[in-house]
């Protein structure tokens, strides 16, 4: 097996409001899907998965499409020779990742 698939939950007290999911190879992750039933809310996943990939030694995040959305978070796109730069070079290095369950 050579990744995992991933989810980012954001909570409002009981009731989920948004979320992503992903899978994680190396030191990329590969973002599948986002959702929002509340303003800000996938945002607020985005952004606490960017935090804890960046502790763990990840290097990029394939954000799939580009999207205003993503664009407001940093993400660019790059060209297919880098992203198969990327592929080479770290698809099977190790990580520090923890992906337990956590409240944060």
């Amino acid at each position: 097996r050579r990744g995992h698939a991933h989810s980012v939950e954001v909570w409002d007290q009981d009731e989920l409001v948004g979320g992503l999911y992903g899978l994680a190879m190396g030191q990329l992750f590969f973002g599948e899907s986002m959702f929002s039933r509340a303003d800000n809310a996938s945002k607020v996943g985005f952004a606490t998965l960017v935090e804890h990939l960046t502790d763990w030694g990840f290097v990029l995040i394939d954000c799939q499409m580009p999207t205003q959305h993503l664009h407001s978070f940093g993400a660019r796109a790059i060209p297919r020779q880098t992203f198969a730069d990327y592929l080479s070079r770290h698809l099977d290095q190790p990580t520090d990742a923890d992906w337990s369950a956590r409240r944060v």
